[in-house]
């Protein structure tokens, strides 16, 4: 089984938040993803999930050098940022799209496929 990254974008850097929209449109979209994870629970394919609040809210570390830096606000500008996801383990990448199809369809959002990258074989048998 290989764990699948399913990310949902949002469009621009200070998105709505649960905090800010309107009451009955945020309890319709929890009620839509919280269908879609007991889907995914019932399936035996959830891992975790989580919501982000936007990027204008994130904090940007860089301690590649002597000095750690801090800076308010994403890593970079974009056209979308993350604003949600879930882990999932399942058979094979098609398994996965289709997992993001059917949250594309209930969340009206595109949805991002990425594998998670596995740890060489060798490399598992030192830890253990």
């Amino acid at each position: 089984m290989t764990q699948y990254l399913l990310s949902l974008p949002h469009d621009t850097d200070d998105s709505p938040t649960l905090e800010t929209m309107d009451p009955a449109d945020a309890e319709a979209a929890m009620a839509v993803a919280g269908a879609f994870i007991e889907e995914l629970m019932a399936s035996g394919a959830f891992v975790f999930a989580g919501g982000l609040h936007p990027p204008a809210t994130a904090i940007t570390v860089d301690h590649r050098g002597d000095k750690r830096e801090r800076t308010d606000g994403p890593f970079v500008e974009a056209p979308e940022y993350l604003g949600g996801f879930w882990v999932i383990d399942v058979a094979s990448e098609d398994v996965a799209v289709e997992w993001a199809g059917k949250a594309s369809s209930a969340l009206e959002s595109r949805v991002e496929v990425r594998a998670l990258q596995e740890a060489p074989a060798d490399a598992e048998s030192d830890v253990a």
